[in-house]
């Protein structure tokens, strides 16, 4: 029996307990898991420096999954666009039954090994793309059949999942095994399992934009200004690192059409937006380097 099935005696007797006592069980035994994935970062560490070198070559990273662990990927992959600016099709989330599964469970979808190729043909999945595959019990068919089919192509892959000697690890070049151990409620790997995955997904996603020049120091200076938070946040990046008034900021982030990177060449080097998107692409995109 996989471990996220198998009965968590901290949780037993569960129904005869308060509702203060159930909250306590349920945060104790969240606060396990950091730790358990922080022992995992060598192996997060090769599958992130593989997605970064997939990127940099012009490739797209997948994620694929079922029932909580997709909808964990498509979440990530969704974040990408108006956080980084990234090509939408960048990273992808397949989740098994396609998007209506995201609001309404497709349970036995996860179960067939065959629809996953189909997924990903209809996704643009090639060869020069890394697929990878997110599974908390470590063997759901459709899963590994998505990771087959990318090695198949010569594909690079990837997998995270919360049991250790798991199925799906075996078909993945960068297997990341979390052993997030019993659940709470018996099998609902949707609490400390999905907890587990969103961290590692999260380290990945933004370690990864980090590593191709998405960020400057500790911010978002790719984000995407759609919106008046998103306006906001754009402005006060532009002040902080030129050190300039809110009414200097607008007027540059207007004149570099959106694009905050732009803006601060613009300022810090005294050039013309022509100039500074031109400094921007000699230096694959990194603030840093352009200042510099």
């Amino acid at each position: 029996m996989s471990s996220t099935e198998s009965r968590n005696n901290k949780s037993k007797g569960l129904d005869t307990k308060s509702t203060l006592e159930i909250l306590k069980i349920i945060n104790n035994e969240d606060m396990t898991i950091a730790k358990k994935v922080g022992e995992k970062i060598p192996d997060i560490e090769k599958l992130t420096d593989a997605i970064v070198d997939v990127f940099k070559k012009g490739g797209h990273l997948y994620y694929i999954g079922a029932g909580t662990s997709g909808r964990l990927g498509v979440l990530d992959a969704s974040e990408a666009f108006p956080t980084f600016s990234v090509d939408k099709n960048m990273i992808k989330g397949i989740i098994a039954g396609g998007d209506k599964a995201l609001r309404n469970p497709i349970e036995n979808a996860e179960d067939d090994e065959n629809l996953a190729k189909k997924d990903l043909l209809d996704h643009g999945f090639t060869k020069d793309d890394l697929l990878v595959g997110i599974a908390s019990s470590g063997r759901t068919p459709y899963v590994i059949g998505a990771l087959k089919y990318a090695k198949k192509l010569g594909a690079k892959t990837g997998s995270i999942t919360c049991n250790i000697g798991s199925e799906i690890s075996k078909f993945a070049d960068y297997p990341i095994e979390i052993d997030t151990g019993s659940e709470v409620l018996t099998g609902s790997t949707r609490m400390k399992a999905g907890t587990a995955t969103k961290m590692v997904l999260n380290m990945i996603s933004t370690t990864s934009m980090v590593r191709i020049g998405k960020v400057y120091d500790n911010l978002m200076v790719d984000l995407r200004v759609s919106n008046e938070k998103l306006k906001n946040r754009a402005l006060k990046m532009i002040e902080d690192i030129c050190n300039i008034d809110k009414n200097h900021a607008e007027k540059l982030l207007d004149d570099a059409d959106g694009r905050v990177k732009c803006a601060i060449l613009m300022e810090k080097k005294s050039i013309s937006k022509k100039e500074a998107l031109e400094l921007l692409e000699e230096n694959e995109g990194f603030l840093r380097k352009g200042i510099q």
